[in-house]
C-alpha cells in the first residue's frame, strides 16, 4: 500500500543572529490513510516543528513531503493554502475560535474558505456540532462555554469539512484529566468511523495509548517508532 505522507530526509535549521539552530534533523517517515500518529516529545523537541512542515506551514530546509503523490515541499503559498483548505483539519491546544462568534459560525469557517453555500454551511455546521455532542450549544459562544465544549466545538471545524488528515497539536493540553478522556475517545471515535488520518503531537504519554503508532522525537531525531498492537485502522 502506497503511504498517504512520504516524509524523505527533511532538514529544518533555524537562523538566530549567527546561531545555527537544527530543529529537525534528517527525519524520513511514512503514515497511511487510516493512521493514527502520536509524535511524542517534550518541549524543544521539535515534534510541533515536524507537524508545520507536514501541513505545508513551514519550508524544510532540505528534504522532500509528498501528501498524496503530491509535493507540498514545492508548492507556493497559494497553493498549499488551497491543499490545506481541501484535505486538512487542524485541532488547536488553546481553541483558536474567534470569539465574536457562535459555536455554528466557528464551525462553517473552513466551509466558508470553500465557498459551500449558506444552507449547506448551516446544515453540515449542525450536524458537526450533534456528532461531537453539542446540539442545543450552536448559538452559543465561546465565553459562554466550558474548556471541554470549547474544544468540541473546534474538533466540529476540523472535522466539518470531511479532511484526509487531521493535525492535533497538544489538543488536550487546556484541559483535565477527564475531559481529556473525553475529548480524545471523541476525537478517535471521529476519525476511525471516516478512516480518516490523524497526526497527533503531544508530550503527554496517555495520549499516546490511543495512537496506532507512537513516533519519540528527541532533539530533532527520531528515537524510536512503535506500531501498536490492539489500535487497528479501518479497512
Amino acid at each position: 500500500m502506497e503511504p498517504l505522507i512520504k516524509v524523505r530526509n527533511i532538514r529544518k535549521i533555524y537562523r538566530m543572529g549567527d546561531e545555527r539552530v537544527i530543529a529537525l534533523d534528517d527525519i524520513s517517515l511514512d503514515i497511511f490513510k487510516g493512521d493514527i500518529v502520536c509524535f511524542l516529545g517534550t518541549s524543544g523537541s521539535g515534534k510541533s516543528t515536524f507537524l508545520n512542515m507536514v501541513a505545508g506551514l513551514e519550508k524544510p530546509t532540505r528534504g522532500e513531503i509528498y501528501i498524496g503523490g503530491i509535493p507540498i515541499h514545492k508548492l507556493n503559498e497559494e497553493q498549499v493554502t488551497l491543499f490545506r483548505q481541501k484535505n486538512i483539519g487542524f485541532i488547536f491546544q488553546a481553541y483558536h475560535l474567534m470569539p465574536m462568534l457562535t459555536a455554528e459560525e466557528n464551525v462553517t469557517m473552513p466551509l466558508i474558505f470553500r465557498n459551500t453555500d449558506r444552507r449547506s454551511r448551516h446544515k453540515r455546521a449542525m450536524e458537526a456540532l450533534e456528532q461531537v455532542g453539542l446540539k442545543g450549544y450552536e448559538k452559543r459562544k465561546p465565553t459562554q462555554m466550558s474548556g471541554g465544549q470549547q474544544q468540541r466545538v473546534g474538533i466540529a471545524r476540523a472535522l466539518v469539512g470531511s479532511p484526509k488528515i487531521i493535525f492535533a497539536d497538544e489538543p488536550t493540553g487546556n484541559l483535565d484529566s477527564n475531559t481529556t478522556k473525553e475529548v480524545m475517545e471523541l476525537i478517535i471515535k471521529e476519525v476511525k468511523e471516516k478512516n480518516q488520518t490523524l497526526i497527533l503531537v503531544t508530550h503527554d504519554r496517555s495520549i499516546a495509548n490511543y495512537a496506532t503508532k507512537v513516533v519519540t522525537i528527541q532533539d530533532g531525531n527520531i528515537l524510536s517508532i512503535e506500531e501498536k498492537e490492539g489500535n487497528e485502522k479501518n479497512d
